[in-house]
């Protein structure tokens, strides 16, 4: 199955381990799900209701071609967040969108408590990675497989993107580029890592879903030979995920 092939950059990146709730660290490697979410900018089809209706991008090695350096940060994060089902009604009806403030008086907030905090963040700096992934096309869907990898490389090739990626957060933005995996050019850095337990996703990939799906965190045992992160399928048995509820 043809892979495909992109190099992404940028400043900065902070793919944050899950298990420190307030201080943001991050991993040293960014994580599938960070890498996905890159693939996805720049071209995926959702349908109508959100929904990932024909494919999944399945991402399959990272190549590490910046060794990791981190840097300390302190940033302002907004304390609350909207609901999914406030934003459902924005998006389906003409009710105004509710502001969540950062600051303002007492008035305006409606409490005597400032709507942002700031929080330490161990960032990483200079990152450059190269990303291996394909569509995992949805049952049904296998014909068009040829058609979603041409647009694909289409849009990449051009540096077109539904939004802006980005690198763990929204103002860490991530530059790519499509290459060729046979001619590229840049080594991967010499390093080895055994990073243990990473972060694979937040959602269940294992059928169709969109933004409003219900968490579903799965993790895999994560390291780096000689610059090559390997990620494994899925549906692996080497990819950790909760048990599933069965109705009843």
């Amino acid at each position: 199955m043809e892979e495909q092939v992109i190099e992404v950059w940028g400043d900065y990146a902070c793919f944050t381990r899950p298990e420190l709730k307030v201080e943001r660290f991050s991993y040293p490697v960014i994580t599938p799900s960070a890498a996905r979410g890159i693939f996805d900018a720049i071209y995926c089809k959702p349908d109508r209701a959100g929904s990932t209706a024909e494919f999944r991008w399945q991402v399959t090695k990272v190549e590490v071609l910046s060794p990791p350096s981190y840097i300390a940060l302190r940033r302002n994060e907004v304390k609350n967040k909207a609901s999914t089902n406030a934003i459902r009604r924005w998006m389906s009806t003409n009710a105004a969108p509710e502001p969540l403030l950062a600051d303002g008086t007492p008035d305006q907030l409606g409490t005597d408590q400032e709507g942002r905090t700031q929080r330490q963040t161990m960032a990483l700096r200079s990152v450059h990675y190269r990303l291996h992934a394909f569509p995992w096309m949805w049952p049904g869907h296998e014909g068009r497989r040829s058609a979603v990898v041409a647009q694909f490389r289409r849009r990449a090739s051009s540096g077109k993107c539904f939004y802006q990626p980005y690198l763990g957060c929204r103002e860490f933005p991530a530059y790519f580029e499509l290459v060729d995996e046979r001619t590229a050019c840049t080594p991967r850095a010499a390093i080895n890592l055994e990073i243990g337990l990473m972060l694979y996703d937040v959602f269940d990939l294992s059928k169709p879903g969109s933004s409003f799906s219900p968490p579903f965190i799965s993790l895999f045992n994560a390291k780096v030979v000689n610059g090559l992160m390997e990620v494994p399928d899925y549906d692996s048995p080497e990819v950790l995920k909760p048990v599933r509820e069965t109705p009843c």
